[in-house]
């Protein structure tokens, strides 16, 4: 039997001025774990006076998790939270009952241009926490779990990994892991979580045998110990964890449990009553579709 459950590929969606690659949801898939959402953003460069305006635009019912490889993103938040995210940080933020925020190119990165590449994905907040206080986090890559042996690098996100644990706080059983290998490198992806799947962000590895391409997402057979090994360079994520406690509802950037919360969402956005983002006027209107 193949150790493979799914491999997902990716679907390309223009953020206008770049592009990134969609693995969740997807339809044999809603989600891996906790994570209902995952976008592989760049590489992208952009030329001095370039950058990205993701304008502010409201959530519910998940938490946002940002990783970059390269470049430097600023968020601003309705809680008043202002944060430049570098390579090996990650930021979280949980939306529970409605949050704002913007991602934008810092000026002085706007002045003189930068690559951008990394990862965002939303995790589905479980139903007791839907209506949760938002809140932000953000945890440089110095406080996150580093485990080095010769030719492979892995670095604890989120939740536990390896006898090592993530400062970040999560809700329940979390696997979320960044992994550099050389060519020839191997480890295993131990069996303790319900649900795992490794995505190829670059380079090519096999896993139990089996042939995984940069840019696809293989959700694993669960209950059994599988080892991963780089047929060349390789950047990589293990993610997983508890399957979601029910089914959920997503429509643009609302994640929830009932369609009612849906529409009472975009009526909320629509009337004006989510909270503001300090100093920002300009916002994303309700699609119509």
């Amino acid at each position: 039997m193949s150790s493979i459950q799914h491999l997902l590929k990716p679907h390309e969606r223009d953020l206008g001025g770049f592009s990134v690659r969609r693995l969740l949801p997807s339809l044999p898939k809603q989600a891996v774990g906790p994570f209902i959402f995952f976008d592989h953003m760049g590489p992208a460069s952009f030329a001095p006076g370039d950058g990205i305006d993701v304008r502010p635009h409201p959530h519910i019912g998940l938490a946002t998790v940002t990783y970059l490889y390269e470049g430097e993103i600023l968020h601003r938040d309705s809680l008043g939270s202002v944060q430049t995210i570098r390579p090996g940080d990650v930021n979280w933020m949980t939306a529970g009952h409605g949050v704002v925020h913007s991602e934008r190119t810092s000026p002085g990165l706007r002045e003189s241009g930068q690559h951008l590449h990394g990862l965002q994905t939303w995790f589905a907040l479980p139903l007791a926490h839907e209506d949760a206080e938002p809140g932000f986090w953000h945890h440089p890559a110095s406080t996150l779990p580093l485990i080095e042996q010769p030719g492979l690098s892995l670095r604890v996100i989120l939740g536990s990994a390896y006898g090592r644990t993530s400062p970040v706080h999560t809700y329940g059983d979390t696997l979320y892991v960044a992994g550099e290998l050389e060519q020839g490198a191997r480890f295993d992806i131990p069996s303790e979580h319900a649900e795992r799947g490794v995505y190829v962000a670059r380079g090519v590895v096999e896993i139990d045998g089996e042939r995984v391409e940069a840019g696809q997402l293989a959700v694993l057979q669960p209950g059994v110990t599988l080892w991963v090994e780089a047929l060349e360079e390789v950047r990589l994520l293990v993610l997983g964890g508890e399957p979601l406690d029910g089914p959920r509802y997503i429509w643009w950037n609302f994640v929830a449990s009932s369609r009612e919360r849906i529409e009472a969402a975009k009526l909320r956005w629509q009337e004006g009553r989510f909270p503001p983002v300090p100093g920002e006027t300009d916002f994303i209107p309700l699609p119509s579709r």
